[in-house]
């Protein structure tokens, strides 16, 4: 068999079964999206203001309001809440903070079980946060098993086994799947192994999670203004002034949560770069298409590679099939127009059918993508500026479902002058590497999607990703 990876001349096939695809997030698709909040059109006065209405900036809002009812809280979105990553991604709700556990361990050596218990705790507190407030996003804790293929690289196979046994050492709930074991839980002829994590993941729709979050705001006393993009922020005596299009917003206090758009504060723009990632979903199978692949524990799935792909199963039973390309812009472009990427579909869906041949009468209908932030680290990171009055939280590259909870917590500990074990940590107090200016950054970016593109295929790392890992930049899958 071909590398999953290897898409070659595009199968007619796999072309026809996205030529029907709706170019728009299916999670929008005959859902109860609630009405727009109005614009901001004057001044507000608050005792925080949170800029960004993504997972970030909602957690921090509830958040806020719970730790203390009296709290004024503004909440402003350059959108509508919802509308971009946090309402459009794959909906994989992973414990990890660290972007995975292989990842933490090159970065955070000596603090990753207290960052692993950390993780699920705050997992837990959104499964209780969704049942407090009632929240109908079609939350389902299956897990996530990590598969490896017969075309990956031998080392990645060996990597995932050790994954696997130091997540025992960490008193994780895992079990290694063989071959046969792998195919009983979801049935590919691809599939080499697997490693299941049984209760550190779950699955979500992701615009329900959003929408619901603005609902429990809102009822906590939260005033949040959409269509409502911050231009500026400025210390305004002892507090701060962030200035809007037809309004402006006297705050004690900041929380910035502007994620893969153009930060406020310049000095963070050499520290993250936004890139977009691609995804579809199936019409929903019917009964018989789907037992010619089991799935009957619904798990989310990844795969292993540098370049992977995630899947997982609707609550309808479409698959939701999406990754591998992540793809930066010149200058860290972001626009509508670049969520269109048809040669990025159409690479996914042969890698699609290559993994289940035998679903070749599946369509897809509805195909999509996004703009994520990352950062040189890969997993959050948090900072302050303006005397202390303005933080933030930034650089989750793809894992923000359930971090994005922990990255609002940590940044009004922050704010709040709250001594707590996360801010106490090397984790939290340090920053990824800044990277360099353009032109360098762009060609770098592309020298490295380049050499993890060949590790996929050979299994070696190349002089220019060694000399990454000794920099500290290097990515482990």
């Amino acid at each position: 068999m071909s590398s999953v990876g290897d898409e070659g001349e595009f199968d007619p096939r796999h072309l026809d079964a996205i030529a029907d695809a709706d170019p728009y997030p299916y999670w929008y698709e005959d859902a109860d999206e609630p009405e727009t909040n109005p614009m901001l059109v004057r001044t507000e006065t608050c005792d925080l203001c949170i800029v960004g209405g993504g997972y970030t900036g909602l957690w921090t809002a509830i958040i806020a309001k719970e730790r203390d009812p009296s709290r004024d809280v503004v909440l402003i979105e350059g959108h509508e809440i919802g509308s971009a990553a946090s309402g459009r991604n794959g909906g994989f709700m992973d414990a990890s903070l660290t972007h995975g556990v292989a990842n933490g361990q090159e970065r955070f050596p000596d603090e990753l079980p207290l960052l692993e218990e950390l993780g699920l705790n705050n997992l837990n507190q959104i499964e209780a946060a969704i049942k407090r407030y009632g929240i109908d996003c079609d939350y389902e804790r299956t897990g996530v098993i990590d598969v490896a293929y017969d075309s990956h690289a031998p080392s990645y196979l060996d990597e995932l086994r050790d994954d696997f046994q130091q997540l025992r050492s960490l008193g994780q709930k895992v079990s290694w799947l063989d071959r046969d074991q792998m195919r009983a839980q979801v049935d590919s002829p691809t599939y080499t192994g697997g490693l299941w994590h049984h209760d550190r993941a779950a699955i979500v729709d992701p615009a329900r999670l959003a929408w619901g979050l603005k609902a429990a705001a809102e009822s906590l006393g939260v005033r949040i203004y959409e269509d409502t993009k911050a231009t500026s922020i400025e210390r305004d005596g002892v507090g701060i002034l962030v200035q809007t299009p037809l309004g402006r917003v006297r705050a004690g206090k900041v929380a910035l949560a502007t994620n893969a758009f153009k930060p406020l504060l310049r000095r963070l723009r050499h520290y993250i770069v936004p890139v977009y990632d691609y995804c579809m979903v199936t019409e929903p199978l019917t009964d018989e298409q789907l037992s010619r692949i089991g799935w009957k524990n619904r798990q989310g799935l990844s795969d292993i590679p540098n370049q992977f792909h995630y899947y997982r199963l609707t609550q309808d039973n479409r698959i939701l099939w999406g990754g591998y390309d992540a793809v930066y812009f010149f200058r860290g472009k972001v626009s509508v127009e670049q969520e269109s990427r048809p040669e990025s579909w159409a690479r996914l869906s042969t890698h699609f059918f290559r993994t289940f041949p035998q679903l070749d009468d599946v369509r897809f209908s509805h195909a999509w993508g996004g703009a994520i932030d990352t950062c040189s680290r890969f997993c959050v990171f948090w900072g302050r500026a303006l005397g202390g009055r303005a933080a933030y939280a930034l650089g989750y590259t793809g894992l923000g479902t359930a971090s994005s909870r922990f990255g609002g917590e940590v940044m009004l500990d922050l704010l709040d002058g709250k001594r707590s074990v996360a801010t106490q940590t090397d984790f939290v107090k340090e920053k990824p590497v800044p990277f360099p200016p353009e032109p360098f950054k762009f060609l770098g970016i592309q020298a490295t999607r380049w050499s993890l593109d060949h590790e996929d295929k050979t299994g070696k790392r190349n002089m220019w990703l060694r000399t990454l890992d000794r920099l500290g930049l290097g990515f482990d899958t």
